[in-house]
């Protein structure tokens, strides 16, 4: 199994990217792992917020395989605790053989095209947090479930 995030729109902050570097690499000890960045869209003070999301949706969209399951990350997704998505990540790493793309979307969220295309949608948060920050949580979280998974010290319960 694969497991790629797909954002939108590059990691601005130095130490959001550090970060998730860090984290990558622990990462790739345990799972075929990539991200993969979208440019930001051009000339968005001209568009309005549904332009710019369908704008992503096309990115998107054409960079997903027709035999990926995409996940959202999205505030109004399904909540889990660490140990609750480790297990759920787990049965879903021995259930299929497709791979896993999480998807974090721009400012303005995802177009209806997006949402449709998705298989479902993960909630870091029941607050909104910044497309840019989320990229950091998503990735430490996602090695936490695998740690998790493979029985090593990282997680403390």
């Amino acid at each position: 199994m694969k497991i790629t995030l797909l954002t939108v729109g590059r990691t601005a902050f130095p130490f959001v990217r550090e970060g998730m570097e860090m984290y990558e690499k622990r990462i790739l000890r345990h799972i075929s792992y990539s991200r993969v960045e979208i440019p930001d869209v051009k000339g968005t003070r001209a568009l309005s917020p549904e332009q710019v999301k369908e704008k992503e949706a096309e990115e998107i969209l054409r960079r997903l395989n027709e035999k990926d399951e995409v996940v959202l990350l999205d505030e109004r997704g399904s909540e889990y605790s660490s140990v609750e998505w480790a297990q759920r990540l787990s049965s879903r790493m021995v259930s299929s053989g497709k791979s896993l793309t999480f998807v974090i979307g721009g400012a303005w969220g995802f177009s209806p095209r997006v949402y449709e295309r998705a298989s479902g949608k993960l909630s870091l948060s029941r607050m909104t947090l910044s497309h840019q920050l989320v990229r950091l949580f998503f990735t430490e979280q996602l090695y936490r479930a695998l740690s998790i998974i493979k029985g090593e010290p990282y997680h403390n319960e």
